[in-house]
């Protein structure tokens, strides 16, 4: 009863006016940009987080939400016209998506992503709100050391699994972690990697580090790759309405694609795509039309979107009730709660819960108005794919530009926005993962704090990591994760030999 109760109470805060205005901007920027191929919800967040910094956090929060779950619908939309998926979860939507525009079904197909993403993301939040009380309840028990090897895990998983080399990822890890080192050592008082510049005392703003990575150097790279060839538009043709019999093939794919993407989106190592790829692999063996799929069979469009939108929810269930982001627009998220002096964990929602359970409230509301916006603006989405890029992304850097001025007017500061837009080219030109630098910048001084109380406590024992069941067990997940990307390659390439 008490999480109906705490629900009700989130919901009267999410019905306030501007909390309304706030989630209806931000669903409606989250389309947008979903739309927009190349430009997600991380990117979005990131440039909002300077504007956004003197607002009100539950509304800021809301908003932030909103364009989350507005980009993993949005994203559809160009899988689907121009088999050009605005975010990496509609990869798998694509394959049968645009087949299926090329033989006039556009339509449908639009129609059962819409339809597919409501009715997912409505029972994954539902799956979040009753999962999150009890999460929390088992988190309030965690002690310094069991944190900080809780860290240790969402290091490891997270870089190795973005990316395809866990290498790479587990490098941009390790320029995050010391990004993080920048700044006044809050035990010592003393200056580290500070360079004599008083600017960097305070640390790498991570604001500033998410949009130059992210806006920056996105539109660096784009500038790249101007001279590849553009994809071609399908046009929308015949209805946008669902036939009795697509309804009849889609309802199955929805519930299933629902129950992939939630529980694998709340892993640690969870994240869109390997959902949406085990839901499009699942309804090929299960459908009753193989002879369709490869040429348009509109399961393959249902179960992934729904996959693709559960996992949106389940992502924010390590977020709100540890701390720890799973993907690159929940360390957006994580980056905006900081942004505010909040800490996602247990405590959140023992002090702020008019916040919390009013974020999670949101969320049902900004649903519904995704599938009130997607079906019948979907000829305004279509001609947001006709912008120029020069324009877009000349937009994008003046944007970027101004809001790291307003958040904190420095030199300094500009000359660092620049910098991280150079490294985050260089890192997509060498195919290195930028999710993992950021997770690295907000975690790190977190978990170094852990470890430091951990061993003030045991006088300086280190073996008290390993003194407790949680901790141990925790520690022994993170050197299985490391070692297995290594281990699965090895015994891959002993296999091909032998072949």
């Amino acid at each position: 009863m008490d999480t109906f109760a705490a629900l009700a109470h989130g919901m009267a805060v999410a019905m306030q006016p501007m909390n309304l205005l706030y989630a209806l901007i931000g669903v409606f920027l989250g389309t947008a940009v979903g739309v927009l191929p190349g430009i997600g919800p991380a990117l979005t967040v990131a440039l909002l987080l300077p504007v956004t910094y003197k607002l009100d956090p539950g509304g800021s929060l809301i908003m932030f939400a909103g364009i989350y779950y507005g980009g993993m619908y949005g994203g559809s939309t160009t899988a689907i016209l121009i088999n050009t998926p605005g975010e990496s979860a509609s990869m798998a939507t694509a394959l049968e998506g645009n087949k299926m525009a090329k033989a006039g079904r556009g339509g449908p197909a639009l129609a059962t992503s819409a339809i597919g993403s409501f009715v997912a993301g409505t029972i994954a939040t539902i799956g979040l709100a009753f999962l999150a009380p009890w999460l929390v309840d088992f988190a309030v028990r965690f002690g310094p050391e069991d944190y900080f090897a809780l860290m240790c895990v969402a290091f490891v998983t997270v870089s190795a699994t973005f990316g395809d080399s866990p290498v790479r990822g587990l490098t941009s890890l390790f320029i995050g972690l010391t990004l993080g080192l920048v700044g006044i050592d809050k035990l010592t008082g003393q200056a580290r990697l500070a360079f004599g510049i008083p600017e960097l005392l305070d640390g790498v703003e991570v604001t500033t580090l998410a949009v130059g990575l992210f806006a920056v150097g996105e539109a660096l790279f784009v500038a790249s790759r101007r001279h590849q060839a553009e994809e071609k538009l399908e046009p929308v043709r015949g209805s946008l309405w669902m036939t009795r019999e697509d309804w009849r093939r889609s309802w199955k794919p929805w519930l299933r694609g629902t129950l992939f993407g939630f529980p694998i989106g709340a892993l640690p190592a969870g994240g869109a795509e390997i959902p949406t790829f085990l839901s499009y692999s699942t309804e090929r063996r299960l459908t009753k039309h193989p002879e369709e799929f490869g040429k348009g069979a509109i399961e393959g469009v249902a179960g992934p979107e729904a996959a693709n939108n559960a996992s949106a929810a389940g992502t924010l269930v390590p977020l709100l009730t540890l701390g720890l982001p799973t993907s690159a627009t929940a360390a957006m998220m994580l980056a905006g709660f900081q942004q505010y002096g909040l800490n996602p964990g247990p405590l959140l929602f023992a002090e702020r819960p008019d916040l919390v359970w009013g974020l999670i409230a949101s969320l049902f509301i900004a649903n519904g108005m995704l599938l009130v916006l997607n079906l019948p603006l979907v000829g305004l989405w279509v001609r947001l794919l006709a912008i120029p890029q020069p324009w877009l992304y000349a937009g994008i850097l003046v944007f970027a530009t101004m809001g790291t001025i307003a958040a904190k007017p420095s030199v300094v500061e500009l000359s660092m926005l620049a910098a991280f837009g150079v490294m985050g080219f260089l890192m997509r030109r060498f195919d290195f993962p930028i999710a993992p630098v950021v997770i690295g910048l907000i975690l790190g001084p977190i978990a170094e704090s852990q470890l430091r109380r951990a061993l003030a406590i045991s006088l300086g024992d280190p073996m008290v990591l390993l003194q407790s069941p949680m901790s141990a067990t925790l520690l022994g997940i993170a050197l299985i994760a490391l070692a297995a990307p290594f281990v699965l390659r090895g015994l891959g390439r002993f296999k091909a030999n032998e072949d």
